[in-house]
Formats: structure tokens, sequence, C-alpha cells
């Protein structure tokens, strides 16, 4: 049967996908305890629909937790990548995408969330390096992002019901060809570059760091090199989550381990003066209260 969540609340867990004997296996970590699930339990999807199961907690089998090298939670190719742009009004403004439409030219806040994907292709492990595409690109910037992990299947999603849709959250960068994001207009080509998508290290399931009320109160913190580029809270964001589910699933089915990610706060290379953009080298560390950090450098 399906578990209720908040029977699970007595010792916080989380999900990650792991390399153990040379193969990507999806383990959950509990207090220095750790339990895989099952090999044949190979997408993201099907992990969080286990986890939904009292039979899927009662087969796990808990052994002291190794230390393993933490890969991308969603495997290539499988889930859909959901972004939502100029979700922060601080960000807004900073730039400037040379478009004509409302809300994605500069200065001013959209009236229904500006929704595009990336390719799961360019999901990486979230201390994996971020290759520098020099043929496509001198304008490489990072976007410090919280991620939501859907975990039950869902098409027209009502306002009051988007939280049962949702599974956990995690951390991920929105890496971007600032210059090929404006000369292609549509995103997806300057977003979806191999490893453009560091994302990890674990998927936080909701009940342990959301409110009753549906409050998400996280810190968004982006350094480079050390160096404080981004700080803003989820708090922030125009559209919250339930308005984006409801948006993106209008005619559309989200499936469980879909991930979308919902937008950056103000700091980003392209808004400083003059701008700031990565180059081979840097290291991007992204923090987010109760949920994770990532820590990757341009190659």
């Amino acid at each position: 049967g399906l578990v209720h969540e908040r029977s699970l609340d007595m010792a916080q867990w989380r999900l990650h996908r792991v390399e153990w004997n040379d193969a990507a296996r999806f383990r959950v970590w509990r207090g220095g305890q750790a339990a895989f699930l099952p090999a044949t339990c190979v997408r993201l999807h099907d992990a969080v629909q286990l986890l939904r199961t009292s039979e899927g907690w009662e087969a796990l089998v808990w052994s002291e937790g190794e230390r393993l090298r933490h890969l991308a939670p969603l495997e290539e190719g499988a889930s859909v990548v959901f972004c939502v742009g100029k979700n922060y009004r601080s960000h807004v403004g900073e730039v400037d995408s040379a478009q004509s439409l409302k809300g994605i030219t500069k200065g001013e806040a959209p009236e229904d969330p500006i929704i595009f994907t990336k390719s799961s292709r360019c999901v990486i492990g979230p201390e994996d390096a971020i290759p520098y595409p020099h043929s496509a690109t001198e304008q490489l910037d990072y976007e410090g992002e919280l991620v939501v992990v859907i975990g039950k299947e869902g098409k027209d999603i009502q306002l009051e019901r988007a939280w049962d849709h949702v599974f956990g959250f995690t951390v991920a960068n929105d890496v971007t060809a600032r210059d090929a994001q404006r000369r292609h207009q549509q995103w997806h080509v300057g977003k979806s570059m191999d490893g453009f998508c560091p994302m990890g290290p674990d998927i936080v399931p909701k009940q342990f760091v959301m409110s009753d009320h549906g409050v998400l109160d996280f810190d968004i913190v982006t350094k480079v090199n050390g160096e404080l580029r981004q700080r803003g809270n989820a708090k922030e964001m125009i559209f919250a989550v339930p308005e984006i589910l409801a948006a993106i699933s209008k005619g559309f089915t989200l499936q469980a381990g879909d991930v979308v990610l919902t937008g950056t706060p103000a700091g980003v290379g392209a808004g400083m003066k003059p701008p700031c953009f990565l180059k081979p080298g840097d290291v991007v560390e992204i923090t987010i209260d109760g949920v994770g950090s990532i820590k990757n450098q341009v190659a």
C-alpha cells in the first residue's frame, strides 16, 4: 500500500544515486545507515514510485553507510528537465535576453511562468567538471536553483493538490551560454550543452524541509572561487511551486522522476558591471539550506 508521508518522519532520510561496483545505484541514507534500492530500479521514476509504498520500504536491507561517489540523481534521457525563467524579481532586470515579449524583456516581471526545458543529457553529478564549450560560447554563466522532484504522475494539476505530486527537492546549476541564449532566442541551445546541469547530491523528501503550509524558506547561495555571487530565498519566487506545476501540467502529463528547476535569484555573471563570466578553472559552489550543496569546477 501507499505510505503516508508523515509516517516516515521518524528519522530523516534522503535519496541519492551513487557509483557502486562500476554501476549507478539508487540508495536511501538515514542517520549513517544506508540501503540500496533493487538493481532493477534504474530510473528516478522507479525509485520515487517504490519509496511511496510500504512494500518498497519493507524490502530495504540496511547496513552501515559507506561514503560513495555521488552521481546525478536522475539518469540520462528518461526524465524531463523543466525550468522556470525569471522567477525572482531581483533577477528579472539583470539579464536582457533580447526578446520583445513582455516578461522576457528587461525589467518586467512575467504575467505567466516562463517555462523552458534543458536536455536531461546535460545533467551531471554534484562534483563533476563542467566542460567549457569553447566553440560555442564566450559567455559561460551560472544560475543556482532549487529543484522540485516530481513523485506522482499528474495532468491538469489543481493548485490545492499540487504538493501531493512533489517528492522532494535537490540543488542544480542552470549553466548557461549567454551569447548562445541570445543568438537563438529560444533558450534550449544555450542551456543544454554537455555538462550544463550539475545536480545533487541528495533528493530530500519534502516533509523534512517545508512547513505544513507549503512555505519554502530556503536560502540559495552561489559562490564562485569562494566569492559570494548570489544570495536569495525561495520565498521570493514570483510563481510558487503550486503555480508552476499547475502551469506545466495544463494538457501535459508530469511523471514521477521529472524535475523542475524553479528559477534563480539575482547575482548571475551577466548581471554584474562589468559582466563576469566563468572561465576554465573557476569553481562554482551552490548551497541551499537543508537541501544540499554542489561544487563543480569549469574544465
